[in-house]
């Protein structure tokens, strides 16, 4: 889903503008407390402060990132990230015999062994409409006739082909886009050459006093549309253009793949057999990926844990995590195979924390997913997980992956959904307008609006909005949960975070995620219907006991064909809870 966790998340295109009273954020106000800041940040500090009183000590925790890619060279990265202890690096060796060759910093899902990179996919519901269009399009079908299999394919099929119908309104919505995409570049032109500069902010553009009317006019033009498509003062011209160049790219190519499936470049680059789950030990160890590729997923290893007062950049939440890059989100929709195998990887690897900022809304091979948390949950370990940013409600239109584990017929204890709050006085809202709700289905919610963190490019930050950057803020606070206090497991986290949330006062405004203006109470967008607290989450970690229980035998696949059916073996986990 990275199309849709990074343009649409700064893109969005709320056809509104900013609101009247809204202010600058402070860079890292996700991180400041209410009462002392006036931001409905997460009270690090104060947490911070209470464990120090404490005298508490942290221990290293690996968290694993499934996204688009990592720069491993970035100043406030390189001495955070995860390397992988039994490996040489370089050497063409496979040291650890885990079927993965030079995995020093994690895996590549979405490489080939030829050092190539899959960058772009099609959306799920355009390879679930081509793998049976020849079998159902243009067929007499009644669903009565059909067998349990065939018919789950067919009403699969037949979800797909009707969201592959788009409306009027969603095209004229892209010519809008493209109109405002095309002045903006008429009027960046003109600027350029006026300021004599390449790269510039909105702040610069606003300070920059135009010695023609030429530019004048561009200047404000140049404004208007950056004041239309929401974009922060500090974002820099050359990222926006090419953000919007690729979301205007991505809308045409799913506008024309009904007729034609765009090009499928996993089966040229990573050439594994898709649908059969034993097939592993594919892709690469370039856990970078394409530069432009990477930039969502360095920004969140940045909020999860960039390295603390050092003194450069920003500060992450957690201030003693190892992270694992787990390449496995192209621009467009995530492999269900690759999640589940980046899933084990990082298990199999210690990781106690996954951060998974990606979703979609389709998921055909789902029971490859579900085993994978359910392996997860078997190894105490936490899944982390973005909403989404379509402004839905999840409660009536499923997302995933998500913790209802369909084999099993239950919810998977170790799963958090989180939804993107903003503040008043960013936004006019105490809710993000893009992001996804549900009251049963999002947990909690987390600053999710001009988050600044690393950007790719060695020493380059920078503001992205969207569930995307909220998930890495409960990453953050779960990994430091689990570093001070590493007796408590998995599901105790989960306990301590949404228990401990903030819970905005009934007078604050929350208008309706998608909404014009229409309010909503907070408390009816989660099930906890409160904020994260960082302050909060640790003091009651501090307090909660921990119980040890064991757990019903654990049917752990070993073996999957090309159907996807497994065999199965049991295993007994005692596991703290």
């Amino acid at each position: 889903m990275m199309r849709r966790g990074i343009v649409l998340a700064i893109v969005a295109l709320p056809l509104f503008f900013y609101q009247g009273n809204a202010q600058e954020a402070p860079r890292g106000w996700h991180l400041m407390d209410y009462a002392q800041d006036s931001f409905y940040g997460i009270s690090l500090n104060k947490a911070y402060t209470f464990l120090k009183n404490k005298n508490k000590v942290s221990k290293p925790v690996i968290v694993a990132v499934l996204d688009s890619g990592v720069d491993t060279t970035h100043e406030d990265l390189k001495n955070i990230l995860w390397r992988n202890p039994k490996e040489i690096p370089g050497n063409g060796i496979d040291d650890d015999g885990n079927g993965y060759v030079d995995d020093v910093f994690g895996w590549n899902f979405l490489g080939g062994k030829d050092g190539r990179d899959v960058s772009k996919a099609p959306d799920e519901k355009a390879r679930i409409f081509h793998r049976y269009k020849q079998k159902f399009y243009g067929q007499p079908i009644d669903t009565n006739t059909l067998s349990g299999n065939t018919k789950k394919e067919y009403l699969q099929w037949q979800k797909a082909a009707n969201e592959l119908s788009f409306t009027s309104d969603e095209q004229m919505e892209l010519i809008g886009i493209e109109l405002v995409s095309k002045a903006l570049k008429r009027h960046d032109k003109v600027l350029r050459k006026e300021m004599g500069q390449e790269e510039f902010t909105v702040e610069k553009v606003e300070q920059f006093l135009p010695p023609t009317k030429i530019g004048r006019d561009a200047k404000f033009g140049y404004l208007t549309c950056m004041k239309m498509i929401g974009v922060d003062p500090d974002e820099k011209n050359t990222n926006t253009i090419a953000d919007l160049d690729e979301y205007v790219e991505g809308k045409k190519k799913a506008f024309e793949s009904k007729e034609n499936l765009p090009e499928d470049y996993r089966a040229e680059i990573v050439r594994d057999d898709y649908y059969n789950l034993s097939d592993r030990f594919y892709g690469n160890n370039d856990v970078m990926g394409p530069l432009a590729a990477s930039k969502h997923g360095t920004h969140v290893c940045g909020l999860i844990g960039a390295q603390r007062n050092n003194g450069i950049g920003m500060d992450g939440v957690a201030d003693n995590v190892k992270i694992m890059m787990l390449r496995i989100v192209p621009d467009g929709d995530e492999y269900d195979k690759d999640v589940a195998l980046a899933i084990r990887y990082a298990v199999d690897n210690g990781a106690k924390v996954i951060n998974m900022s990606f979703g979609k809304y389709f998921s055909p091979e789902k029971k490859w997913v579900d085993s994978a948390i359910r392996y997860a949950e078997s190894r105490d370990v936490l899944l982390v997980h973005a909403s989404g940013n379509e402004n839905t409600n999840v409660d009536e239109k499923e997302n995933y992956p998500n913790p209802w584990l369909t084999q099993w017929n239950s919810k998977a204890s170790n799963f958090i959904n989180v939804g993107a709050s903003s503040d008043p006085k960013i936004s006019g809202s105490i809710t993000a307008d893009f992001s996804n709700y549900g009251k049963e289905n999002v947990d909690v919610f987390a600053p999710g609006v001009r988050m600044y963190s690393t950007f790719p490019g060695g020493d380059q930050y920078g503001n992205l909005k969207g569930t995307s950057m909220a998930a890495p803020v409960v990453t953050g606070l779960a990994a430091l949960i689990r570093s001070y206090y590493p007796e408590l497991s998995a599901v105790q986290v989960k306990k301590v975070i949404e228990e401990s949330v903030l819970k905005p006062a009934p007078t604050v405004a929350s208008i309706k995620p998608g909404s014009k203006n229409e309010p909503i109470s907070f408390s009816l967008l989660s099930n906890t219907g409160g904020i994260i607290n960082a302050f909060n989450a640790v003091a009651d970690a501090d307090t909660t006991k921990v119980t040890i229980t064991v757990k019903e035998p654990v049917k752990e696949p070993v073996k999957t064909n090309a159907t996807g059916s497994t065999t199965a073996k049991p295993t007994t986990t005692k596991t703290k809870s």
